[in-house]
C-alpha cells in the first residue's frame, strides 16, 4: 500500500492513500512518525514552470523501486532510473514528447540548466506538459519548494489503522486522506458498467440489423418466387429449398462479418493513432482480440439464420399451386 499525495498513474501503483495539504512542521512531524512503521517514505514534490514554452510542471520523484518497476514508459535510455537518480537526465510525459517534437537524447531547457531526455511515459487524462527528475536534483534546482505530500508504502492490512491512526494523532480531516486504492476499485466499477452498456448497445445493434434483415428477406421471398419454381420444378423439394436459403442467408452474413472485420481494424487504428493524438496529445495503444472476433462470426451467422427462419418456413408452407402459377404467368 502507498500512501502518497501526488499524481502517480501507474496501474501498478496500487492501494494507495494521499496525504494532501500541510504544513512543513506538520510534514516533518509525520516523517518522523512515520519512520519504521512504513516501508518507504517517498516525498513527492513540484511546481510549475514553461517546458517548451508551454506551461507545465515539474515533479521531483525518489529513487525507488515503486517507480523502476511500475512506471509506464513508452520509451526510456537502458539506464533510465539511475540516470534520473543521478540528476543527469529528465523523464517527460507523452504529451510533451510529442507537441515538443523531443525524442530519447533531446535537450529538455528547464529552469537553471538543462538535461537530456531519457524516458517517455504515458500519461492519459492530462492535458499539460509534465516533467520528471531526481529528487536530489529537484531539491538543489528548487529549494525554497517545501516537502509536504507524501508516498508510504505499506502492507493493504495496515492501512486502515494508520490512517484512523494519523487522523486522531495529527488531527487530519477526511480531505487529508484519500483512499486511492478505493478510488481505484471505483474506477474499475464505472469502466466494467461501461462495457456492460457497451455490451447491452451492441446487442441491440445487432437485434435491430437482424430486425433490418428479416424485413428485407420477407420482401425478396416474394419477389424470389419465380426463380425458385424452376428450382421445384426440377426436383427439389420445397424443404430442401428453405435449406438452401437459410445456409445462403447465413454464408452472405459470414462474408459481411469477415469483410467489415479489416475495415473495423483500420478505423479503430484511426481513432487511436491519429484522431486521438491529434486531439488529446497521446496515443492509446491498439490491442486485438481474435477469440472476440469468433464469437461476431458467431453472431453474425446466428444473426443471419435467424432473420432467415421466417421466409423459409413460408417458402416450405407454399402451396405447390402457387409455384405452378409462376409457369402460368410466365405463358
Amino acid at each position: 500500500m502507498t500512501v502518497s499525495s501526488a499524481p502517480v498513474r501507474p496501474a501498478g501503483l496500487k492501494d494507495r492513500r494521499r496525504l494532501a495539504k500541510s504544513t512543513p512542521a506538520k510534514a516533518a512531524a509525520l516523517q518522523a512518525y512515520l519512520a519504521g512503521k512504513v516501508t518507504a517514505i517517498l516525498p513527492i514534490v513540484s511546481t510549475e514552470a514553461d517546458l517548451v514554452n508551454q506551461p507545465g510542471e515539474i515533479f521531483g520523484v525518489a529513487d525507488h523501486a515503486t517507480y523502476r518497476d511500475n512506471w509506464p514508459l513508452l520509451a526510456a535510455h537502458p539506464q533510465v532510473w539511475d540516470l534520473i537518480a543521478a540528476g543527469k537526465g529528465a523523464l517527460i510525459n507523452e504529451q510533451l514528447a510529442r507537441r515538443a517534437d523531443l525524442e530519447l537524447g533531446a535537450t529538455l531547457t528547464l529552469p537553471r540548466g538543462s538535461l537530456p531526455v531519457v524516458g517517455v511515459y504515458s500519461d492519459y487524462g492530462n492535458p499539460s506538459p509534465q516533467a520528471m527528475i531526481g529528487l536530489a536534483e529537484f531539491t538543489n534546482r528548487f529549494p525554497k519548494v517545501p516537502m509536504l505530500r507524501f508516498a508510504l508504502r505499506l502492507p493493504p492490512s495496515e492501512v486502515a489503522p494508520l490512517a484512523g491512526d494519523l487522523r486522531d494523532r495529527f488531527s487530519l480531516d477526511d480531505s487529508a486522506l484519500v483512499d486511492q486504492a478505493g478510488i481505484k476499485a471505483f474506477s474499475l466499477q464505472v469502466f466494467e458498467r461501461t462495457f456492460t452498456v457497451t455490451g447491452a448497445l451492441n446487442t441491440l445493434t445487432l437485434a435491430v440489423a437482424g430486425v433490418a434483415m428479416l424485413s428485407s428477406l420477407l420482401t425478396l421471398a416474394a419477389l424470389r418466387l419465380p426463380q425458385l419454381a424452376p428450382v421445384w420444378a426440377m426436383g427439389l423439394t420445397q424443404r430442401q429449398l428453405a435449406g438452401l436459403d437459410l445456409a445462403r442467408t447465413m454464408v452472405l452474413a459470414l462474408m459481411t462479418a469477415v469483410a467489415a472485420l479489416p475495415l473495423g481494424l483500420a478505423l479503430a487504428w484511426v481513432l487511436l493513432a491519429v484522431v486521438n493524438v491529434e486531439a488529446f496529445g497521446w496515443r492509446l495503444p491498439m490491442q486485438v482480440f481474435p477469440r472476440d472476433w469468433l464469437a461476431l462470426f458467431l453472431a453474425a451467422g446466428a444473426a443471419g439464420g435467424l432473420a432467415a427462419v421466417i421466409p423459409a418456413i413460408r417458402l416450405i408452407r407454399q402451396k405447390p399451386a402457387n409455384l405452378l402459377k409462376v409457369f402460368a404467368n410466365a405463358r
